[in-house]
């Protein structure tokens, strides 16, 4: 009797192993740029300000300008990578956002460089719905959250190198440079992801019927409904919050508040390597926890609830007198914070549906891009009215807001 055709519940040895690494350090490369590009102005905002006359307050509302447009483009995104898949979803955010960035170099003023800003905002969104969708084609389930723990750590990677590449580049040429080279680094990335990236063993095609408007807004409908949805969205909402702060104002927090020049601002590498240490041994720790009998969702959440009693030393980072101990410990936050991504993102796929995971996805991860916008509003008018240290104690709040709401939902839940 000749054996059944292969499906999706099938050994993950009919995929080439060495096939799906490419795969997954292109993910990891892809994220890596996501936060370069995402990094540059901040790393240079001391002198971009000073160069084309950009204040505090406009300075925030040109961040705001890329967190709108990127909460915008989280909704959509996702829907975008199920109609189409990784591989041509992926490329065309990265080809968009790399081009937006590169354009930044010609701004001129508050108006120009948030123009162009939003334009990268819409691109890079897509990065992180995508990447999860990669996940699920490529890798069985066993080895999904080791997957989203990798590339995930691209993002801290990309923020480790971006003072170590971008400050030098502006130091030697200028701040236009930094922008126009770091942008066309995406374009060399797309030839390997376009070759390699072919035929993966665990897509489902969308069905015909998905096509249908009437379908679609089932979909949207089947999205909004589920429960999951509205408690992951509100506990990114709050606890990424910390996250966007160290990306956009953590550089200028040590310019302004401790005092150091834009060549010291390197330091920030530390911060972000921090980051990457939490971002694998969160995943590494919930795979020992499985490994001794406890479920996926209930791992990840024990070690969530671990993270988020770490975040709350945040105001020490302020109240402290030595830089350099600050800057630990706003690493060790940054560490903890990545744990907590890496293991709330794992909990996301594993218990959204495959056909509309992307969709899902984008949808809280519009709640992160929400948070953002808040944490950016935030420091913007206590910077201007008081100062950062106020900043630091509401950053102690977050995380245990975010398990309070996730364990709420454990307790009326059947999912997890």
């Amino acid at each position: 009797m000749p054996p059944s055709p292969a499906t999706p519940a099938d050994p993950p040895a009919i995929i080439p192993s060495r096939k799906r690494w490419i795969i997954l350090i292109l993910l990891f490369l892809a994220a890596v740029l996501n936060y370069v590009d995402r990094n540059v102005l901040s790393m240079l905002a001391p002198t971009i300000q000073a160069d084309i006359g950009i204040d505090d307050q406009q300075y925030s509302r040109v961040l705001s300008a890329f967190l709108v447009a990127y909460t915008i483009a989280c909704i959509f995104s996702g829907r975008i990578v199920d109609w189409l898949g990784s591989r041509l979803s992926l490329a065309l955010f990265v080809s968009w956002w790399s081009l937006s960035h590169a354009l930044a170099a010609f701004a001129r003023g508050p108006v120009s460089m948030g123009f162009f800003r939003s334009l990268l905002g819409l691109g890079e969104a897509g990065g992180w719905t995508a990447s999860p969708k990669a996940i699920q084609e490529w890798f069985p389930p066993t080895e999904r959250g080791m997957g989203v723990g990798v590339y995930s750590m691209g993002g801290s990677v990309g923020a480790m190198v971006a003072p170590l590449i971008v400050i030098p580049i502006a130091l030697a040429t200028s701040w236009h440079w930094a922008f126009v080279l770091t942008g066309a680094v995406g374009f060399a990335w797309l030839i390997p992801w376009l070759i390699v990236n072919r035929n993966p063993t665990y897509a489902d095609p969308a069905p015909p019927a998905d096509r249908d408007p009437g379908a679609e807004l089932v979909l949207w409908k089947s999205v909004f409904k589920q429960r999951a949805v509205w408690f992951f969205m509100l506990a990114r909402m709050f606890t990424d919050a910390v996250w966007y702060f160290y990306l956009f104002w953590m550089p200028k927090y040590l310019h302004d508040a401790r005092g150091l020049s834009q060549e010291d601002l390197k330091i920030m590498w530390v911060v972000f390597l921090m980051a990457d240490i939490g971002f694998v041994f969160g995943g590494i720790l919930s795979g020992r926890l499985l490994k001794r009998g406890m479920n996926a969702p209930a791992a990840r959440l024990w070690l969530m609830l671990a993270t988020a009693l770490i975040i709350p030393i945040s105001p020490l980072v302020a109240i402290v007198p030595s830089t350099a101990i600050a800057i630990a410990i706003g690493s060790i936050i940054a560490m903890a914070h990545a744990s907590w991504l890496s293991n709330i993102t794992a909990l996301i796929v594993d218990i959204i549906p495959k056909r509309i995971m992307a969709t899902t996805f984008g949808v809280i991860a519009a709640g992160s891009a929400a948070g953002g916008i808040f944490m950016n509003e935030l420091v913007s008018w206590m910077v201007r009215d008081f100062s950062y240290t106020p900043v630091f104690f509401v950053m102690a709040l977050m995380h245990p807001t975010g398990i309070a709401l996730l364990w709420q939902f454990r307790r009326t839940s059947p999912q997890i």
